[in-house]
């Protein structure tokens, strides 16, 4: 393998500088093209030189984005929870992350459930829905969730109606790390932005609820957009995974050739 030219040099080095940290993912991309790592680079590190979130925040953005079922993308995951233990963050913190993320699945309900209710009434069923107060439980079970959630959204209502019993399982599962207390309220709702709004997902109701609830907990519009900016590189993955194989594949064509 070639030395490093200066730039190149100069780029791994400005790159340490404004990241705080190198991986070997990134040696391909650096040697293959230059001039994209550079402004790869410069587009990564803005929300690091002027973001407002603490560099601890910033790789937990990292680490739900990663973690997401809709991403998993592990070499980034074990990264970013490297950085994350090396700034401070505790096992704990980072399982509460997890667990956060971990909720991701329920969109599954939460965008299938009206399309069923509306299939429903358009098939003449409307009946099985419509005009059927919530019983004594059910009213019970909306408000803890706004206890346990601090909010309420109407496409929880379906769910609610249809099968109280996992609502009330998604409920628990959901509320357990907001009752653990380990990461601030705030945060949790940036996470959840970051995750709603991921390539990966953009999942648009979610998203404009937890901007609402984040501004509940007195986030800045500063600190939602650094959340855009850590998340909207997600893309560099085509090239943290593509580079590798592009280059074992070459490689290849090289010992065939000789």
């Amino acid at each position: 393998m070639t030395e490093l030219s200066e730039r190149q040099q100069q780029l791994r080095e400005s790159f340490i500088n404004e990241r705080g940290y190198w991986n070997q993912v990134w040696d391909g991309l650096l040697r293959l093209d230059p001039d994209f790592f550079e402004a790869y680079l410069n587009l990564s590190a803005t929300p690091w030189r002027t973001g407002t979130l603490e560099p601890k925040i910033k790789e937990f953005i990292y680490i739900a984005i990663d973690a997401a079922t809709t991403h998993l993308y592990a070499p980034g995951l074990r990264q970013h929870v490297q950085n994350a233990l090396r700034l401070g963050a505790t096992a704990d913190e980072i399982m509460e992350v997890y667990e956060l993320v971990s909720a991701l699945g329920i969109h599954t309900c939460t965008m299938g459930v009206p399309i069923l209710i509306e299939e429903l009434r358009r098939a003449g069923r409307g009946a099985e829905v419509d005009g059927r107060p919530l019983s004594e439980r059910q009213r019970q079970l909306k408000d803890s969730f706004v206890k346990e959630r601090g909010y309420w959204n109407e496409f929880w209502d379906g769910l609610l109606l249809l099968d109280p019993d996992f609502f009330e399982a998604y409920l628990n599962f959901s509320a357990t790390p907001w009752r653990k207390g380990r990461v601030a309220p705030k945060i949790k709702e940036l996470i959840y932005i970051a995750i709603d709004a991921a390539t990966t997902h953009l999942y648009a109701p979610g998203l404009r609820q937890h901007v609402r609830n984040a501004f509940g907990y007195g986030a800045t519009k500063e600190e939602i957009m650094e959340v855009y900016e850590l998340t909207s590189v997600l893309g560099i993955h085509t090239c943290a995974v593509g580079v590798p194989v592009l280059l074992s594949e070459l490689a290849k064509v090289r010992e065939g050739g000789g």
